[in-house]
């Protein structure tokens, strides 16, 4: 059964813990909680904080999407770092020496990534539905793999090209951007409305579609589905190749918004960010997005920390007992939930145990 309990207070109570826990952290080290928490809040309204708070959210929320994708399936595709920094480098390549019309090269470059992005996902996707191989011990794999094909295509030998001290692939024409909202001091990425669409189309899918419903069917029991005609198998294979097309998209934000080049001093760690993004927002669109700007604020505040003498690591801190509660939290309220569920249940039956008695005296 699912609730507006076992939905909000899960993540709710995994924040205010980590916030209880992390301020006992700050007192012990002899720092006050409250000025450390007000000069991280603070922090959100000076300068383009906030904007590179909404922009961070939006690569964050993609990622969130692509693992969701996974655990509706009831897969761990902890590959999702792999798979985006695979289609990063192949479309920042392509990307940088296609010469097409603006929104042609645009839409040519997202394809690419989204295309990419599942080619990487299609190893585990294969080796899952094959060979019974655990798409976590996969993916893991891949993911040690991709930094040397990130290297090697780098080098100067390859795509590589030298700018100073870095070296990175081409830069990708000006046809090829989408360019960004300026608001403030900062800049919001384009991309922003884009991740807003796949969202939506993430929530279409899962509950206005019958692939979404045989998905999350197949998730809660691939027995129950094939006894409904479900293909497990496809489904399995549909979910990865989804889930990896999505990460194919986690690096365009700053590629064709900020960056124009992919390097190997690029970036990283967004795939593993998703899990912890997917887990506090429940696989839901709405839910992934207030995770992916909790996780964007603590990570963009965290730096003024250091104004108050207090190491920005707390703000690791806090994430790391977020994840680490919100497991618990969400078990603990699920427990209660169906507790208050039977005791609802069992009142109804006694109720109607006594009317049948006291028909039968009557």
């Amino acid at each position: 059964m699912s609730s507006w309990r076992t939905r909000l207070l899960p993540p709710l109570l995994a924040i205010v813990f980590a916030v209880i826990l992390t301020a006992i952290a700050l007192i012990i080290s002899g720092a006050d909680p409250l000025q450390a928490y007000g000069t991280m809040i603070g922090q959100l309204f000076k300068g383009s904080t906030a904007i590179d708070t909404i922009n961070l959210a939006t690569v964050y929320y993609l990622s969130g999407l692509a693992v969701a994708i996974g655990f509706q399936m009831n897969l761990f595709n902890i590959g999702v770092e792999g798979q985006y920094r695979f289609a990063a480098i192949v479309t920042a390549i392509i990307g940088g020496a296609l010469k097409l019309p603006p929104v042609i090269h645009v839409l040519a470059i997202l394809v690419v990534a989204v295309v990419s992005g599942m080619l990487y996902a299609a190893i585990p996707a294969v080796l899952k539905v094959t060979r019974g191989v655990s798409e976590v011990i996969s993916t893991i794999m891949l993911n040690a793999i991709v930094g040397g094909i990130v290297a090697f295509l780098v080098n100067a030998d390859q795509f590589g090209v030298q700018t100073g001290n870095n070296i990175a692939t081409r830069e990708i024409a000006e046809t090829g951007r989408i360019p960004g909202i300026p608001i403030g001091s900062g800049e919001l990425f384009g991309f922003v409305f884009i991740a807003i669409l796949i969202g939506a189309a993430y929530w279409f899918m899962l509950n206005r579609t019958r692939f979404g419903f045989e998905l999350k069917a197949s998730g809660e029991s691939t027995t129950a589905a094939a006894a409904g005609g479900v293909n497990a198998k496809k489904m399995t294979l549909i979910a990865m190749l989804l889930s990896g097309g999505v990460a194919g998209l986690i690096a365009m934000p700053e590629l064709l918004g900020r960056d124009f080049t992919y390097g190997i001093t690029s970036t990283q760690m967004y795939g593993f960010t998703g899990i912890a993004v997917a887990l506090l927002g429940r696989n839901h669109p709405a839910g992934i997005a207030l995770g992916a700007l909790l996780w964007a604020f603590l990570d963009r505040s965290a730096v003024s920390l250091e104004q108050v003498n207090v190491s920005k690591e707390i703000a690791v801190i806090m994430q790391g007992v977020i994840v680490l509660s919100v497991v618990i939290a969400y078990e603990i309220v699920r427990r209660a939930d169906l507790a208050a569920e039977q005791r609802r249940v069992g009142r109804a039956l006694a109720g109607k145990g006594s009317s049948v008695s006291e028909g039968g005296a009557v």
